[in-house]
């Protein structure tokens, strides 16, 4: 069977530089690696041309003999034999394009670097409806990893730290032979660190970390919500063998208010008054969440008026000025009424004109409309 042209395998131009083969072989052999492919006989021929191809273009002597008498001039490198007989190991080939398919996760550095970041914790606090309107300071325990006393966070006994491993001499990786070509995997002793402890400290087992309870002064701003996340950079876990600390979230939930409803920055509440007081108006005293505060209320207010009191309501979140409080009344009808209430209220009803009657045309006109 004919081979391919293997400027056309790796569809690049003849004048094509060394950085230009390098970028088409990557993205070839990205998408056509056995490893992406599992099972894939069309995949893994297709892999092994690009890599043959590349094997040949990469090299300045092949390329020229290539390029001069085509397959016969490569013949030993390519056709015959092992195609990659001449080449550098795939596991360094392959070291900046796959990063941790081929290296354990550390690109061309080979072994992992063995000092880990802690770990990001949680806290979750329910505060009052107030506090979350006004702010408030409190303590939080907080069980957090931190270094450990006993071996200063190294993990060993002897405080002189962790042994090479000796399973991949320290290079974190172990190689082992995939058909014609070389792989690089990381190794399963050390985990890539190319270090193991040999004579763990007793008091932490190795990690170089104990768990202990740690007390944190929380400062809740006036003006927050439900969700809110309050971090503390460096207040997670402590890092192991040098590593950085990670950050602490204390997530609020906070409690309903049993009078008064957010929205944004704006409060609500619903105020019940009397058909008198609606009738006539009336002057009367609603609560905040600070002190109660008078309202008028006009003649012929109807059920459902609101009334806006600017800045009585929830602090803006790291600004200055407040939201709105708005009141919201309702008229009472009322469910007891003595003889002679009823006789005056019927009175009343006698000496009004009713412009909401059922039997009103204006009224039905309306509904038709409405429902239209």
């Amino acid at each position: 069977m004919a081979k391919l042209d293997y400027y056309a395998v790796l569809a690049v131009s003849r004048t094509a530089s060394d950085s230009e083969l390098k970028a088409a072989y990557r993205k070839l052999a990205m998408q056509y690696h056995p490893d992406r492919n599992p099972g894939d006989a069309a995949a893994e021929e297709k892999f092994k041309e690009c890599s043959e191809a590349y094997q040949v273009l990469s090299d300045p002597d092949k390329r020229a003999a290539y390029d001069r008498y085509g397959h016969a001039g490569v013949s030993g490198a390519g056709a015959a034999g092992n195609p990659f007989a001449n080449a550098q190991d795939l596991g360094d080939i392959f070291g900046d394009i796959f990063g941790e398919m081929f290296a354990g996760g550390s690109g061309r550095g080979g072994r992992a670097s063995r000092a880990q970041r802690g770990r990001d914790l949680r806290y979750d606090q329910t505060i009052d409806f107030a506090e979350a309107v006004f702010g408030k300071e409190i303590e939080v325990s907080v069980k957090r990893m931190e270094l450990c006393e006993s071996c200063d966070g190294v993990g060993t006994r002897s405080n002189k730290g962790p042994a090479v491993c000796k399973q991949c001499g320290g290079r974190g990786q172990v190689r082992f032979q995939q058909g014609f070509f070389s792989v690089a995997r990381t190794c399963t002793v050390c985990n890539g660190t190319g270090q193991v402890i040999t004579d763990p400290c007793p008091t932490c087992h190795g990690d170089g970390r104990t768990e202990k309870t740690h007390t944190v002064r929380v400062s809740i701003p006036a003006g927050v919500e439900e969700g809110t996340r309050i971090r503390y950079q460096g207040g997670g876990d402590a890092g192991r063998f040098g590593g950085p600390s990670g950050d602490l979230y204390i997530v609020l939930t906070v409690k309903p208010h049993p009078f008064f409803e957010r929205d944004g920055n704006d409060l609500h509440c619903v105020i019940p008054i009397s058909f008198t007081q609606a009738a006539l108006g009336d002057e009367i005293t609603i609560p905040t969440l600070e002190a109660d505060t008078k309202l008028k209320v006009p003649e012929g207010t109807q059920s459902g008026k609101e009334f806006r009191l600017r800045g009585k309501g929830v602090p803006y979140l790291n600004e200055h000025g407040r939201g709105d409080l708005i009141a919201e009344v309702a008229v009472q009808t009322p469910r007891k009424l003595t003889r002679e209430q009823r006789e005056w209220l019927r009175q009343l009803g006698d000496s009004m004109v009713t412009e909401n009657a059922p039997t009103s045309r204006s009224l039905l006109t309306k509904l038709k409309e409405m429902l239209s």
